[in-house]
């Protein structure tokens, strides 16, 4: 073979000395392997079956019977490259890896497919130089490294090689696949290369890492490597171990475990101690010591005999336990005693809330009744009755719910429905599920203890459903007296009393809680509060728990009236006394921060008690900054198309002022403000009336046919909905047609119709108070309306003038002078205009 290429690399003639006189580059047939790395020193076996080895190793058979194997790339194919050059020069890709061995075949065996069966041996280490010539399977191999008997370079090369031979030896020892020849071998070898050949094919890594390995020219920095991957394999080996020890352990444990309780358990057989057998003995006690119904006893005796059968440790036995403690663990006789003392039950419930009459007599009733059944000893025979509160936010329902159970000397539980939109909350799951569990109102017996609790299920309104089940539907059962006492819960599969039990609900809004369930409840409002109401929360409920809660209990704190009733009016706006609750604490807070900073409460000498802070009109901007709140859209004085409604919201009430222009057009009513079909459904009522009456009243515009109607309600970001603004809105087109301005500080509320009557509204006392708020001096209200009003306090009904009218007619006389009506009204026909209910001017708020 003849030298083509020189090489031109310093320390190369060192390589080729080391080779006894081989050529530097000579030419082989390139043999490709999938996920294979040949190593010289080594002899292996292979099958060659693909088109691109046979023809190396037919080449190789014509020639010396030598290969270049080099491993293939990942996803190149086994077929020879066609090319004549260099990858470098032609620009492609080559599919081998360039690093390789040159192997000789020592044994062939050619199969009847044409495939071989070839035995390789590997001679030295080789990468590809260039490619000899197009459609050829040769290629021009590079020597790497040396190939001596030996490695002369010191100290350094020693010492890895030690290093080497001690980690392969721990590699060895953990892998349990390296043979003795392999082992012997590697101690025995003085050759840095012959021990990596050994290494690098002994040890089990990823054809990459090989490759890399098979690569490295430098003795010392391929000792290096062989190291680091030794030392690498050998950790995680060592990790490995750690870890089946780790579970064996665990299993040993368990085995152990069992066998030793499999032991004990005969152990106390021979001495006539069961343990097992008193185990299941004190579990039927427990049950049997709650007195449960006879189905509850039969289906846990049933249980507890399937538990004896079980192994104690498989799976079913730790559900039928949990199932048994379940069933101990519920009351099934207990019940706490009533208080059957009315005055102590009113004075409770008066001590912890303001007003809310309804609600108190409701309760006071049921203790009486609970009292007189006592007498009769049917006491037993009592069903609890299934409340339901309904107001706006911060009223108090949720507290009132605990004011009862203080009253009634009863357990308290409570259940936020908020959000539920499963069924299995209600009912819960059956046991057979992974980690089932009882449903919320299972678990809140539980927790009470009794069978006759305080059960408040809070929020019942904010209920949802979806694919899971309707939690709605499955409380039918629960809040019907008729029913609840064989309530089911999926997990029990046993009937369980809720008879006896007190149900209180509360509920912002009666509009989203489906028929079936509101038909089951007896629902009391709690509505919303006045100024002067809250005034007296705030001095005798709240500003007492916010002094004792920021350390303050002691000091002489006081809040003027005018101070309370200015947070009241320009710091809240709602119907309960949650933000009022807020801002003064806000302002105690403020309080408590100066009096510290003032050396109270650390000084002996000037001790928390001694602090004193009246808290003024004044002073309020500097506690709690500016303003929030001022009052809703109203002019004082008469405008031309504009007029006030009274609008009710779970918040409270509202002023809804409606305001009309006209001009020449198509006769459309274009309708704006965010409203709801029924709203704009009174807007079209309110004109058809008008342009029927129009022979009553004297319009400036003679041709509504010809005329646009443009009603907008303000605040058009807030969804308006109801037929409460018919009224209004009628008031409204009037007024524009007519060219008259309506009375001015005069509010209305009530359903219109096409005929003019006015029919009842609902939420009276929040749109009332929401008047007084916004300075309003008289209110229209509907004939049907004036028993609801009968029953507000007596501060609201002294604070606004009320009139009360049947018809469009009578509203009209109240709010327009007579110049609009076109005819006198003839004899004897009267509106009930002068039923009117009159009481003190309206307080206008500052």
């Amino acid at each position: 073979m003849k030298n083509q290429d020189s090489p031109k690399r310093s320390g190369f003639p060192k390589i080729l000395s080391a080779l006894k006189g081989k050529p530097a580059l000579e030419d082989f047939p390139l043999l490709p392997l999938r996920e294979l790395v040949l190593f010289p020193h080594t002899m292996i076996p292979i099958f060659i079956t693909y088109k691109a080895g046979i023809a190396a190793v037919e080449e190789a058979l014509k020639r010396d019977q030598r290969l270049f194997a080099a491993c293939l790339k990942e996803g190149g194919e086994a077929v020879p490259v066609k090319t004549g050059v260099s990858a470098a020069a032609s620009g492609q890709a080559v599919p081998a890896h360039a690093a390789g061995s040159v192997v000789r075949i020592v044994q062939h065996l050619r199969l009847p497919d044409n495939s071989f069966r070839v035995m390789l041996q590997g001679e030295y280490r080789g990468k590809i130089a260039s490619f000899k010539s197009e459609n050829s399977p040769m290629v021009r191999v590079e020597p790497i490294g040396s190939s001596g008997s030996a490695d002369m370079e010191g100290a350094e090369i020693n010492a890895l090689i030690r290093a080497v031979q001690k980690s392969f030896t721990q590699y060895a020892e953990y892998s349990k696949k390296v043979s003795t020849e392999t082992l012997s071998a590697v101690e025995r070898t003085e050759s840095s290369e012959r021990m990596c050949n050994l290494i690098c094919n002994a040890i089990v890594v990823k054809a990459e890492r090989k490759i890399e390995l098979l690569g490295i020219e430098d003795a010392a920095a391929r000792l290096e490597a062989v190291l680091e991957t030794l030392e690498m394999e050998n950790e995680i080996f060592g990790i490995q171990k750690n870890i089946s020890g780790k579970v064996k352990s665990r299993m040993d444990r368990t085995q152990r475990e069992y066998i030793l309780h499999e032991q004990l358990k005969e152990i106390n057989k021979e001495l006539g101690k069961d343990t097992g057998e008193d185990e299941f003995t004190e579990l039927e006690h427990a049950v049997e010591v709650k007195h449960p119904p006879e189905e509850v006893l039969l289906k846990a005796r049933k249980e507890i005999g399937r538990l004896r059968k079980l192994q104690p440790l498989s799976p079913e036995a730790g559900v039928l336990r949990g199932y048994l403690e379940w069933i101990t663990d519920l009351p099934w006789s207990e019940c706490s005693v009533d208080s059957g003392d009315l005055g102590e039950a009113e004075r409770i419930l008066n001590e912890d809330h303001f007003d809310m009459q309804k609600a108190k007599e409701r309760i006071l009733e049921f203790i009486a009744v609970l009292r007189l059944s006592s007498l009769e000893d049917a006491g037993s025979r009592i069903k609890g009755p299934i409340l339901c509160f309904v107001g706006p936010p911060g009223t108090g329902k949720t507290s009132l719910g605990k004011s009862v159970a203080r009253a009634l000397g009863r357990r308290f539980v409570r259940v936020s429905l908020g959000g539920v939109r499963d069924e299995a909350e209600i009912r819960g799951h059956r046991k057979t599920y992974v980690g089932a569990l009882p449903g919320k109102i299972i678990q809140s017996m539980r927790k009470a203890e009794t069978l006759n609790p305080v059960f408040l299920l809070d929020e019942i309104d904010k209920l949802s459903s979806d694919f899971r089940g309707d939690p709605a539907s499955a409380l039918l059962e629960v809040l019907d007296p008729e029913q609840n006492a064989l309530f089911t819960d999926h997990y029990l599969e046993v009937a369980y009393d809720l008879s006896k039990v007190l149900f209180i609900t509360t509920a912002n809004s009666l509009h989203t809680i489906p028929y079936p369930l509101l038909d089951r409840m007896e629902i009391i409002e709690i509505p919303g509060y006045g100024e002067n109401e809250k005034a007296v929360i705030a001095r005798q409920f709240l500003v007492p728990k916010e002094l004792r809660e920021n350390g303050l209990g002691t000091a002489k704190i006081s809040f003027k009236d005018d101070a309370l009733r200015d947070i009241i009016r320009h710091w809240t706006m709602e119907s309960g006394v949650r933000s009022l609750e807020r801002e003064i604490a806000r302002c105690v807070r403020r309080i408590a921060r100066y009096a510290v900073n003032k050396e109270y409460g650390k000084d002996p000498a000037k001790p928390i008690s001694s602090f004193k802070k009246n808290v003024r009109r004044e002073d309020l901007e500097k506690l709690l900054g500016r303003r929030k709140y001022k009052n809703d859209v109203v002019f004082k004085e008469a405008r031309i198309g504009v007029s006030y409604g009274l609008a009710w919201t779970e918040t409270g009430g509202t002023m809804l002022p409606v305001e009309t222009i006209s001009f020449k057009g198509n006769g459309d009513l274009i309708i704006t403000g965010n409203l709801g079909e029924v709203v704009k459904e009174s807007a079209r009522i309110a004109l058809s009336y008008l342009r029927s009456a129009r022979n009553r009243y004297r319009f400036l515009i003679q041709d509504t046919g010809k005329t646009d109607f443009h009603v907008h309600v303000p605040e058009g970001a807030i969804p308006k909905d109801g037929p409460s603004a018919g009224i209004t809105l009628a008031a409204s087109l009037l007024s524009t047609l007519c060219g008259a301005a309506p009375r001015p500080g005069t509010a209305m509320t009530g359903e219109l119709t096409l005929t003019g009557r006015i029919l009842p509204i609902g939420g009276l006392k929040e749109k009332i108070l929401a008047a007084i708020r916004n300075g309003m001096e008289r209110v229209l209200l509907p004939e049907d309306n004036r028993e609801d009003w009968a029953e507000l306090d007596k501060e609201v009904k002294t604070s606004i003038k009320v009139d009360f009218v049947e018809n469009a007619d009578d509203a009209f006389k109240l709010l327009f002078d007579g110049g609009i009506r076109r005819t006198p009204e003839p004899a004897g026909v009267k509106g009930k205009a002068g039923s009117r209910k009159t009481a003190g001017t309206a307080k206008s708020p500052a």
